[in-house]
């Protein structure tokens, strides 16, 4: 345990050595900001007319997850490649560091760095809470936040698998947008055009559980799928560390 905390630990300083962090920071806080700005505006102008909802945090963290879909391959791509590339790897391995516990250091690394975003973004629920009378729902914030973690985590684990696979930054990032993509935008697709199967392609999408834990409702099914991605992502990146190793 100490090994992948130490790792971990090293990963997440170094997205504050170099840009990618803030570059990351702006393209999730920019947009989430202004989205926000824009559903207070229009809830306030509907109110001011009489009609209109109560606002709520489910638009916010949907968009969060949308942007993490292109940006968690970012974050990803030079966790293991770049390693690999620079001969780094070769020193790591020969240190006392098990495989699983470099590939999930590297993971928690990149979690961590999310968990940050993730806590900064707290402060809409908390505006929101302010802006609305009784108040929000807190276990439905606490649901969302739950998925939140849930498929920010699995984008996370199957881009450092990836990037244990290739030794090249952008082929790793390409190849992980390419499946991210995948898994939460078309998957789903044959689920309209196949009424007697299509559930099955919903349930492999990443974005159906979310969506059901934004919207407050938590299922054992979805904790699993999402468990079993973390675990499999993990998995990749660990026989691929091994396979190295063995060449």
């Amino acid at each position: 345990m100490k090994n992948i905390w130490t790792i971990a630990k090293r990963e997440y300083d170094n997205y504050f050595n170099g840009p990618l962090a803030f570059v990351v920071m702006l393209a999730i806080l920019l947009p989430m900001g202004i989205y926000f700005s824009l559903i207070l505006f229009y809830t306030s102008q509907q109110a001011f007319f009489g009609g209109g909802g109560a606002p709520d945090i489910q638009p916010i963290n949907g968009l969060f997850v949308f942007l993490m879909v292109f940006l968690a391959p970012a974050l990803t791509m030079r966790l293991l490649s770049d390693e690999a590339r620079m001969g780094t790897l070769e020193l790591l391995l020969t240190s006392p560091v098990r495989d699983s516990e470099l590939v999930i250091g590297k993971w928690l690394g990149a979690m961590l760095f999310v968990l940050t975003l993730l806590g900064i973004t707290l402060v809409y629920p908390i505006v929101l809470n302010n802006f609305v009378d009784p108040g929000i729902d807190w276990l439905v914030v606490l649901s969302s936040y739950i998925g939140l973690i849930l498929i920010c985590g699995t984008m996370l684990a199957l881009g450092v698998g990836i990037s244990a696979i290739f030794t090249n930054q952008f082929a790793a990032f390409f190849v992980t947008l390419g499946l991210l993509f995948f898994l939460y935008f078309m998957i789903g697709l044959p689920a309209g055009l196949l009424p007697q199967s299509g559930e099955v392609f919903n349930y492999l999408s990443i974005q159906n559980p979310f969506d059901q834990m934004n919207a407050g409702t938590m299922t054992l099914g979805g904790i699993v799928y999402y468990l079993s991605l973390i675990s499999l992502g993990l998995f990749i990146g660990t026989t691929a560390i091994e396979i190295r190793r063995w060449r």
